[in-house]
Protein backbone atom coordinates (compact mmCIF):
# COMPACT_ATOMS: atom_id res chain seq x y z
CA UNK A 1 0.00 0.00 0.00
CA UNK A 2 2.69 2.34 0.73
CA UNK A 3 3.67 2.41 -2.95
CA UNK A 4 0.46 2.86 -4.23
CA UNK A 5 -1.35 6.18 -4.27
CA UNK A 6 -3.70 7.33 -2.03
CA UNK A 7 -6.98 9.18 -2.84
CA UNK A 8 -9.45 11.55 -1.07
CA UNK A 9 -12.76 11.47 -2.77
CA UNK A 10 -14.72 14.62 -1.93
CA UNK A 11 -18.15 15.74 -3.31
CA UNK A 12 -18.16 19.15 -5.17
CA UNK A 13 -17.57 21.40 -2.25
CA UNK A 14 -20.12 24.51 -1.48
CA UNK A 15 -18.91 27.91 -0.17
CA UNK A 16 -20.83 29.38 2.94
CA UNK A 17 -23.97 31.12 2.60
CA UNK A 18 -25.81 33.14 4.16
CA UNK A 19 -29.65 32.50 5.54
CA UNK A 20 -32.29 31.84 3.11
CA UNK A 21 -29.52 31.46 -0.12
CA UNK A 22 -28.43 28.60 -0.90
CA UNK A 23 -24.95 28.50 -3.49
CA UNK A 24 -24.74 26.69 -6.30
CA UNK A 25 -23.80 23.19 -7.37
CA UNK A 26 -23.88 22.71 -10.76
CA UNK A 27 -21.11 21.74 -12.40
CA UNK A 28 -18.67 23.82 -14.07
CA UNK A 29 -17.04 24.39 -17.65
CA UNK A 30 -14.20 27.00 -18.57
CA UNK A 31 -14.25 28.64 -21.52
CA UNK A 32 -11.43 30.45 -22.37
CA UNK A 33 -11.65 33.24 -24.94
CA UNK A 34 -7.83 33.33 -26.63
CA UNK A 35 -7.51 37.31 -25.88
CA UNK A 36 -7.83 36.52 -22.45
CA UNK A 37 -4.98 34.31 -22.35
CA UNK A 38 -2.95 36.81 -24.11
CA UNK A 39 -3.52 39.33 -21.90
CA UNK A 40 -2.47 37.06 -18.96
CA UNK A 41 0.34 35.58 -20.87
CA UNK A 42 1.61 40.06 -21.59
CA UNK A 43 1.24 40.24 -17.66
CA UNK A 44 3.40 37.88 -17.25
CA UNK A 45 6.19 39.17 -19.27
CA UNK A 46 5.84 42.87 -17.81
CA UNK A 47 6.14 41.60 -14.63
CA UNK A 48 9.31 42.68 -12.46
CA UNK A 49 12.38 40.32 -12.38
CA UNK A 50 11.84 39.59 -8.60
CA UNK A 51 8.65 38.82 -9.06
CA UNK A 52 7.80 34.94 -8.94
CA UNK A 53 4.01 35.36 -9.87
CA UNK A 54 1.30 37.80 -11.17
CA UNK A 55 -2.45 37.78 -10.53
CA UNK A 56 -5.33 39.59 -12.16
CA UNK A 57 -9.20 39.77 -12.51
CA UNK A 58 -10.78 37.55 -14.95
CA UNK A 59 -14.25 38.96 -16.18
CA UNK A 60 -16.86 36.98 -18.62
CA UNK A 61 -20.32 35.55 -19.13
CA UNK A 62 -22.19 32.21 -17.71
CA UNK A 63 -24.35 30.35 -19.61
CA UNK A 64 -28.06 31.54 -19.62
CA UNK A 65 -29.69 27.72 -18.95
CA UNK A 66 -28.16 26.63 -15.91
CA UNK A 67 -25.12 28.43 -15.69
CA UNK A 68 -22.83 25.49 -15.54
CA UNK A 69 -20.57 27.40 -18.10
CA UNK A 70 -18.45 30.38 -17.69
CA UNK A 71 -16.74 31.87 -20.59
CA UNK A 72 -13.73 34.18 -19.82
CA UNK A 73 -13.50 37.11 -22.27
CA UNK A 74 -11.19 39.36 -20.75
CA UNK A 75 -8.88 40.28 -17.94
CA UNK A 76 -7.12 42.88 -15.93
CA UNK A 77 -3.65 43.00 -13.66
CA UNK A 78 -3.74 43.63 -10.06
CA UNK A 79 -0.93 44.64 -8.20
CA UNK A 80 0.25 42.12 -5.56
CA UNK A 81 3.56 41.76 -3.46
CA UNK A 82 4.08 38.30 -1.70
CA UNK A 83 6.37 37.49 0.54
CA UNK A 84 7.36 34.41 2.26
CA UNK A 85 5.09 35.74 5.27
CA UNK A 86 2.30 37.33 3.78
CA UNK A 87 0.41 38.62 0.62
CA UNK A 88 -0.76 41.73 -0.10
CA UNK A 89 -3.31 42.60 -2.81
CA UNK A 90 -4.56 46.20 -3.51
CA UNK A 91 -8.06 45.58 -3.41
CA UNK A 92 -8.97 49.37 -3.71
CA UNK A 93 -7.51 49.31 -7.20
CA UNK A 94 -9.24 46.15 -7.80
CA UNK A 95 -12.87 47.53 -7.58
CA UNK A 96 -12.11 50.42 -9.12
CA UNK A 97 -11.17 48.71 -12.45
CA UNK A 98 -14.30 46.28 -12.05
CA UNK A 99 -16.37 49.24 -11.97
CA UNK A 100 -14.79 51.01 -14.74
CA UNK A 101 -14.49 47.44 -17.45
CA UNK A 102 -18.28 46.52 -15.75
CA UNK A 103 -19.42 49.96 -17.31
CA UNK A 104 -17.57 49.48 -20.62
CA UNK A 105 -19.53 45.83 -20.60
CA UNK A 106 -22.13 45.61 -19.24
CA UNK A 107 -23.08 41.85 -20.27
CA UNK A 108 -20.01 40.84 -18.58
CA UNK A 109 -19.63 39.79 -14.88
CA UNK A 110 -16.73 39.20 -12.32
CA UNK A 111 -15.84 35.05 -12.43
CA UNK A 112 -12.66 34.81 -10.93
CA UNK A 113 -9.26 34.94 -11.05
CA UNK A 114 -5.78 34.22 -12.50
CA UNK A 115 -2.17 33.84 -11.28
CA UNK A 116 0.92 32.86 -13.34
CA UNK A 117 2.02 30.11 -11.29
CA UNK A 118 0.92 26.55 -11.47
CA UNK A 119 1.79 26.70 -7.42
CA UNK A 120 -1.42 26.47 -4.65
CA UNK A 121 -0.98 27.59 -1.52
CA UNK A 122 -1.93 29.32 1.44
CA UNK A 123 -1.80 32.71 -0.57
CA UNK A 124 -3.93 31.32 -2.73
CA UNK A 125 -6.28 30.25 -0.81
CA UNK A 126 -7.06 33.42 0.61
CA UNK A 127 -7.18 35.33 -2.68
CA UNK A 128 -10.15 32.74 -3.57
CA UNK A 129 -11.80 33.17 -0.71
CA UNK A 130 -11.95 36.72 -1.17
CA UNK A 131 -12.92 36.66 -4.86
CA UNK A 132 -15.71 34.01 -3.44
CA UNK A 133 -16.79 36.07 -0.50
CA UNK A 134 -20.19 37.64 -0.81
CA UNK A 135 -20.81 40.91 -1.92
CA UNK A 136 -17.63 42.21 -3.81
CA UNK A 137 -17.48 38.27 -5.24
CA UNK A 138 -19.01 35.98 -7.30
CA UNK A 139 -21.31 34.87 -4.88
CA UNK A 140 -23.48 32.19 -4.71
CA UNK A 141 -20.99 31.36 -7.74
CA UNK A 142 -17.62 29.42 -7.01
CA UNK A 143 -14.89 31.51 -8.21
CA UNK A 144 -12.85 30.73 -11.29
CA UNK A 145 -8.80 29.85 -10.40
CA UNK A 146 -7.14 29.64 -13.54
CA UNK A 147 -3.43 29.21 -13.32
CA UNK A 148 -1.53 29.91 -16.34
CA UNK A 149 2.51 28.59 -16.24
CA UNK A 150 4.68 30.20 -18.52
CA UNK A 151 7.98 29.18 -17.49
CA UNK A 152 11.01 29.49 -20.39
CA UNK A 153 11.38 27.18 -22.68
CA UNK A 154 8.75 24.91 -21.74
CA UNK A 155 4.96 25.08 -22.82
CA UNK A 156 2.27 26.66 -21.78
CA UNK A 157 0.08 25.03 -19.59
CA UNK A 158 -3.75 25.82 -18.15
CA UNK A 159 -5.40 24.75 -14.97
CA UNK A 160 -8.78 25.77 -13.79
CA UNK A 161 -10.48 25.20 -10.49
CA UNK A 162 -13.14 25.79 -8.21
CA UNK A 163 -12.78 26.04 -4.74
CA UNK A 164 -14.63 25.73 -0.84
CA UNK A 165 -13.08 26.98 2.09
CA UNK A 166 -12.28 24.66 4.42
CA UNK A 167 -11.15 24.30 8.39
CA UNK A 168 -12.85 23.66 11.78
CA UNK A 169 -12.98 27.76 12.98
CA UNK A 170 -13.88 30.73 10.96
CA UNK A 171 -9.88 31.50 11.49
CA UNK A 172 -8.70 28.67 9.98
CA UNK A 173 -11.12 28.75 6.97
CA UNK A 174 -9.74 32.29 5.83
CA UNK A 175 -6.87 31.18 4.40
CA UNK A 176 -7.69 27.52 3.68
CA UNK A 177 -9.35 25.94 0.70
CA UNK A 178 -9.80 22.89 -1.34
CA UNK A 179 -9.15 22.98 -4.76
CA UNK A 180 -10.56 20.80 -7.65
CA UNK A 181 -9.75 21.19 -11.10
CA UNK A 182 -12.58 21.56 -13.80
CA UNK A 183 -12.34 20.59 -17.45
CA UNK A 184 -11.87 23.94 -19.90
CA UNK A 185 -11.56 24.21 -23.25
CA UNK A 186 -10.01 26.87 -25.84
CA UNK A 187 -12.19 28.45 -28.04
CA UNK A 188 -11.94 30.93 -30.77
CA UNK A 189 -13.96 32.75 -33.84
CA UNK A 190 -12.69 32.89 -37.32
CA UNK A 191 -11.79 36.40 -36.55
CA UNK A 192 -9.70 35.41 -33.38
CA UNK A 193 -8.22 32.14 -35.45
CA UNK A 194 -6.84 34.83 -38.39
CA UNK A 195 -5.22 36.23 -35.35
CA UNK A 196 -3.57 33.57 -33.51
CA UNK A 197 -2.39 31.82 -37.06
CA UNK A 198 -0.87 35.22 -37.61
CA UNK A 199 1.21 35.44 -34.21
CA UNK A 200 2.03 31.76 -35.18
CA UNK A 201 3.75 32.71 -38.79
CA UNK A 202 5.54 35.14 -36.83
CA UNK A 203 7.13 33.09 -34.33
CA UNK A 204 9.08 31.64 -37.13
CA UNK A 205 10.71 34.26 -38.41
CA UNK A 206 13.53 36.36 -37.45
CA UNK A 207 11.88 39.39 -37.31
CA UNK A 208 9.12 38.30 -35.46
CA UNK A 209 6.65 39.99 -37.45
CA UNK A 210 3.96 38.52 -40.34
CA UNK A 211 2.35 40.08 -43.20
CA UNK A 212 -1.49 39.65 -43.54
CA UNK A 213 -2.28 37.27 -46.19
CA UNK A 214 -4.76 37.93 -49.27
CA UNK A 215 -7.95 35.61 -49.63
CA UNK A 216 -6.51 33.23 -52.09
CA UNK A 217 -3.22 32.74 -50.23
CA UNK A 218 -5.83 32.05 -46.90
CA UNK A 219 -7.17 29.27 -48.81
CA UNK A 220 -3.89 28.03 -50.41
CA UNK A 221 -2.74 27.69 -46.60
CA UNK A 222 -5.84 26.50 -45.33
CA UNK A 223 -5.48 23.58 -47.81
CA UNK A 224 -2.12 23.05 -47.26
CA UNK A 225 -2.69 22.74 -43.76
CA UNK A 226 -5.90 20.12 -44.25
CA UNK A 227 -3.11 18.10 -46.67
CA UNK A 228 -1.07 17.94 -44.02
CA UNK A 229 -3.22 16.86 -41.60
CA UNK A 230 -4.51 13.85 -43.81
CA UNK A 231 -0.78 12.63 -44.66
CA UNK A 232 -0.31 12.42 -40.40
CA UNK A 233 -3.70 10.89 -39.69
CA UNK A 234 -2.50 8.10 -43.22
CA UNK A 235 1.12 7.67 -41.08
CA UNK A 236 -0.46 7.18 -37.90
CA UNK A 237 -2.73 4.35 -39.20
CA UNK A 238 -0.30 2.86 -40.86
CA UNK A 239 2.12 3.10 -38.20
CA UNK A 240 -0.93 1.27 -36.36
CA UNK A 241 -1.47 -1.22 -39.02
CA UNK A 242 2.21 -2.43 -38.97
CA UNK A 243 2.07 -2.41 -35.33
CA UNK A 244 4.80 0.46 -35.01
CA UNK A 245 2.97 2.51 -32.39
CA UNK A 246 -0.02 1.47 -29.85
CA UNK A 247 -3.26 2.18 -31.10
CA UNK A 248 -5.72 4.20 -29.27
CA UNK A 249 -9.42 3.69 -29.36
CA UNK A 250 -10.55 6.81 -28.02
CA UNK A 251 -8.68 8.23 -31.53
CA UNK A 252 -9.72 5.41 -33.85
CA UNK A 253 -13.60 6.51 -32.59
CA UNK A 254 -12.90 10.06 -33.28
CA UNK A 255 -11.24 9.36 -37.27
CA UNK A 256 -14.22 7.05 -37.45
CA UNK A 257 -16.98 9.68 -36.68
CA UNK A 258 -14.85 12.39 -38.51
CA UNK A 259 -14.64 10.26 -41.65
CA UNK A 260 -18.37 9.03 -41.53
CA UNK A 261 -19.22 13.32 -41.75
CA UNK A 262 -17.06 13.01 -45.29
CA UNK A 263 -19.43 13.37 -48.65
CA UNK A 264 -19.62 10.72 -50.72
CA UNK A 265 -18.12 12.67 -53.92
CA UNK A 266 -16.07 12.00 -56.56
CA UNK A 267 -12.75 14.18 -56.44
CA UNK A 268 -13.60 15.32 -60.28
CA UNK A 269 -17.02 16.58 -58.95
CA UNK A 270 -15.46 18.26 -55.52
CA UNK A 271 -12.94 20.07 -58.57
CA UNK A 272 -16.01 21.18 -60.80
CA UNK A 273 -17.74 22.40 -57.90
CA UNK A 274 -14.62 24.51 -56.99
CA UNK A 275 -13.95 26.16 -60.09
CA UNK A 276 -17.85 27.05 -60.61
CA UNK A 277 -17.94 28.61 -57.38
CA UNK A 278 -14.89 30.80 -58.52
CA UNK A 279 -16.21 31.63 -61.62
CA UNK A 280 -19.13 32.67 -59.72
CA UNK A 281 -17.51 34.75 -57.47
CA UNK A 282 -15.44 36.01 -60.39
CA UNK A 283 -18.61 37.02 -61.98
CA UNK A 284 -20.27 39.11 -59.36
CA UNK A 285 -16.75 40.74 -58.85
CA UNK A 286 -17.03 41.86 -62.38
CA UNK A 287 -20.56 42.79 -62.11
CA UNK A 288 -20.07 44.90 -58.93
CA UNK A 289 -17.15 47.29 -60.46
CA UNK A 290 -19.46 47.17 -63.82
CA UNK A 291 -22.19 48.90 -61.54
CA UNK A 292 -19.47 50.98 -59.71
CA UNK A 293 -18.22 52.40 -63.12
CA UNK A 294 -21.66 53.08 -64.64
CA UNK A 295 -23.02 55.08 -61.15
CA UNK A 296 -19.54 56.66 -61.55
CA UNK A 297 -19.86 57.80 -65.10
CA UNK A 298 -23.50 58.72 -64.24
CA UNK A 299 -23.23 61.06 -61.52
CA UNK A 300 -20.04 62.97 -63.91
CA UNK A 301 -22.23 63.50 -66.81
CA UNK A 302 -25.06 64.91 -64.60
CA UNK A 303 -22.30 67.04 -63.23
CA UNK A 304 -21.01 68.32 -66.52
CA UNK A 305 -24.87 69.24 -67.63
CA UNK A 306 -25.36 70.91 -64.69
CA UNK A 307 -22.21 73.35 -65.21
CA UNK A 308 -22.64 73.53 -68.84
CA UNK A 309 -26.12 74.75 -68.51
CA UNK A 310 -25.10 77.74 -65.96
CA UNK A 311 -22.58 78.70 -68.02
CA UNK A 312 -25.08 79.00 -71.60
CA UNK A 313 -27.98 80.95 -70.05
CA UNK A 314 -25.39 83.12 -68.60
CA UNK A 315 -23.62 83.86 -72.15
CA UNK A 316 -27.43 84.21 -73.59
CA UNK A 317 -27.76 86.92 -70.72
CA UNK A 318 -24.51 89.11 -71.64
CA UNK A 319 -25.24 89.16 -75.44
CA UNK A 320 -29.10 89.97 -74.78
CA UNK A 321 -27.50 92.82 -72.26
CA UNK A 322 -25.21 93.65 -74.90
CA UNK A 323 -27.77 94.16 -77.39
CA UNK A 324 -29.80 95.86 -75.50
CA UNK A 325 -26.99 98.56 -74.70
CA UNK A 326 -26.39 98.96 -78.66
CA UNK A 327 -29.90 100.02 -79.48
CA UNK A 328 -29.76 102.20 -76.56
CA UNK A 329 -26.90 104.10 -77.96
CA UNK A 330 -28.49 103.47 -81.36
CA UNK A 331 -31.65 105.31 -80.06
CA UNK A 332 -29.82 108.22 -78.34
CA UNK A 333 -27.79 108.60 -81.62
CA UNK A 334 -30.57 108.92 -83.93
CA UNK A 335 -31.89 111.62 -81.01
CA UNK A 336 -29.02 113.87 -82.00
CA UNK A 337 -28.94 113.44 -85.59
CA UNK A 338 -33.02 114.32 -85.57
CA UNK A 339 -32.44 117.39 -83.44
CA UNK A 340 -29.29 118.34 -85.59
CA UNK A 341 -31.21 117.63 -88.65
CA UNK A 342 -34.22 120.09 -87.58
CA UNK A 343 -31.75 122.61 -86.50
CA UNK A 344 -30.15 122.85 -89.95
CA UNK A 345 -33.69 122.51 -91.73
CA UNK A 346 -34.43 125.60 -89.12
CA UNK A 347 -31.65 127.43 -89.85
CA UNK A 348 -31.63 126.89 -93.74
CA UNK A 349 -35.34 128.27 -93.55
CA UNK A 350 -34.76 131.51 -91.83
CA UNK A 351 -31.63 132.12 -93.82
CA UNK A 352 -34.16 131.63 -97.11
CA UNK A 353 -36.48 134.56 -95.45
CA UNK A 354 -34.05 136.83 -94.60
CA UNK A 355 -32.76 136.74 -98.43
Amino acid sequence: MADQDGFLHLARPLGPAAIGAQPTTAPLRVVIQPQALFSILDHCIRRPPDQQRVIGTLLGTRSDADESQVVVHSSFAVSHTETTDQVEVDMEYQKAMLALHLRANPKEVLVGWYATSSELNTFSALIQNHYSSQGEGTFPYPAVHVTVSSQPGQDVEVRTYISSPVGVSPERAADSAAFLPIPYTVNYSDADRAGVEAVEYAKDTETRTATILTEIESLEKSLEDTLGMLDRVAKYVENVIEEEEEPSTALGQFLLNTLALAPKVEPAEIEKDFNNHVQDVLTVSYLANMIRTQMDLSNRLATAQLTMGGLETAGQTDIKEGQGDRGNRGDRRQNRGDRQGGGQRQNRTESFSVV
